[in-house]
């Protein structure tokens, strides 16, 4: 009998890669996809994949499920922007909760082996001192962790009462090859890159101070792959990435360094967001066997190698805001 994954988000950052990981290395496998293609690109999807083109909030799912028994389901769909969700609130519960809340179903009705769910660290708001356990409260300060939150708790019940198994993945800030850096309201790095490649001024939120931990992708693969598989990662919620507590202004400056430019930033109105946001990584070694082997520099280096042989894509700009009171000057 054939062995099969779904990877929900398959165009992303996260889903193309670790799908190019699981074809590589698990040929075993066969890689069905989900993505709607609003935040990710056809190009990003290994040719191996099954992809299936569909939106998660408004189509049949059921009939992806029905055709394909799926082993594991890698659930990787979301629309991260932390930030900007105070002003989306919708569209935020809409692709994140209730899609998350449908593919429970289907994963209860199906029998699947386990669901690997991504959370986020902003699930733990403003945490204890900034740093980030896994046994801590959630305490999330905005829409999109509230909505992360609400997905874990709803999973969890799904245990409780209907037996389904799963691992809860918290990633934070993973940068690297086939990011979309073409989102004006995600992903600092790619922001900046595209900011310098379309001459415009790399911004900063504040005062740059704020501290997070930088994680490149190919470092959380195997690890990804270990949370669906391993018996030892069944029903747990695990920290994965960085493990190196680096200031906005000093992850700015090491990308000017990997560029080669002494253009200044532009410094912004502060955003409505945590100051310190570092997480414990000890679980993730223990139960995932995770390493930490690329540098900032080092990642960053091979993002911007493949980021300036992109093509100029349009970027995405949200045209109305389902809530404009108090919104950014940035974002108007």
């Amino acid at each position: 009998m054939s062995k099969t994954v779904l990877i929900t988000g398959v165009a992303g950052l996260l889903g193309s890669r670790l799908a190019d990981w699981i074809i590589e290395n698990k040929p075993e496998y066969k890689v069905v996809g989900i993505d709607d293609l609003s935040g990710g690109y056809e190009i990003n999807v290994h040719p191996k994949v099954d992809l299936w083109e569909i939106d998660l909030v408004k189509h049949p799912i059921s009939v992806c499920f029905e055709k394909n028994k799926f082993d594991y389901v890698f659930h990787f769909a979301a629309y991260a922007a932390e930030g900007l969700s105070p002003f989306i609130r919708c569209f935020n519960y809409d692709n994140n909760l209730k899609v998350t809340a449908r593919i429970v179903n289907e994963c209860i009705r199906t029998d699947v082996k386990r669901l690997v769910f991504t959370s986020t660290l902003a699930v733990y708001g403003h945490g204890y001192g900034g740093v980030f356990d896994e046994t801590q409260q959630q305490a999330p300060i905005d829409p999109y962790g509230v909505a992360k939150y609400a997905c874990e708790m709803d999973i969890q019940i799904a245990n409780e009462q209907h037996g389904l198994d799963y691992c809860i993945i918290r990633p934070h800030n993973v940068y690297g090859v086939k990011q979309n850096i073409w989102d004006k309201y995600r992903n600092v790095l790619g922001i900046w890159m595209y900011q310098y490649l379309n001459n415009e001024p790399m911004t900063i939120f504040g005062d740059g101070e704020q501290t997070r931990a930088f994680s490149f992708i190919d470092d959380i693969l195997e690890p990804l792959w270990n949370s669906a598989t391993r018996e030892e990662a069944s029903k747990q919620i695990i920290n994965l990435g960085g493990v190196e507590e680096i200031s906005i202004k000093e992850a700015a400056n090491t990308l000017r360094t990997v560029i080669g430019t002494k253009d200044e930033f532009r410094y912004l109105e502060a955003r409505h967001e945590v100051k310190h946001s570092i997480p414990t990584f000890q679980k993730s070694i223990d139960l995932l066997d995770f390493k930490s082997t690329t540098t900032l520099y080092g990642g960053l280096e091979q993002m911007w190698i493949w980021a300036k042989n992109q093509p100029m894509r349009e970027r995405f700009v949200w045209d109305e805001y389902e809530l404009d009171k108090g919104i950014y000057s940035f974002w108007k």
